[in-house]
């Protein structure tokens, strides 16, 4: 399989789509370990807690990695669920860290395209802290961990 062939100009702008996710999940978690209610929730709503922490680090990395790269990291977040429903709200969280797994996985492979291998270390880093975070909200939604990487990759045909 060949190497993803990016562009210095298109890592810095999947770099900053990746900004926008993190500043999402900053909020969501934010939001969500404040509202959620149950003594069923009590342990993830604090483990949510922290994940908005690992989150900031992980924006100021990334902000970090775009500006070294010389663009202007974004200010602007992806969009956060709300709703009044607690497993809408960790389904949406998980459906979110899926995403951002299988972008930092893509984003890994771009960066060792460019040799900028000290960014991809980073962002392995940064990508076993989400899967962390994507085990935490399985287990909190009764769940198996999802497959991500069958999810973005196309069945073959026989």
């Amino acid at each position: 399989m060949a190497e993803p062939q990016v562009t210095r100009a298109q890592l810095i702008d999947r770099l900053n789509e990746d900004l926008a996710r993190e500043y999402q999940a900053i909020i969501a978690y934010v939001v969500y370990s404040q509202v959620l209610k149950g003594p069923e929730y009590m342990n993830i709503a604090e483990e949510l807690e922290v994940h908005a922490g690992e989150e900031l680090h992980h924006a100021i990395t990334i902000a970090r990695q775009i500006d070294y790269l010389g663009g202007m990291p974004t200010a602007t977040p992806k969009g956060v669920k709300l709703s009044d429903d607690a497993r809408t709200m960790l389904r949406a969280d998980l459906e979110n860290e899926n995403e951002t797994i299988r972008n930092y996985r893509d984003r890994v492979r771009e960066c060792e395209a460019l040799g900028e291998y000290a960014i991809a270390e980073d962002i392995r880093e940064i990508l076993r802290q989400e899967q962390e975070h994507q085990i935490d909200l399985a287990t909190a939604l009764g769940e198996d961990v999802p497959d991500v990487s069958a999810v973005k990759a196309p069945k073959k045909r026989r």
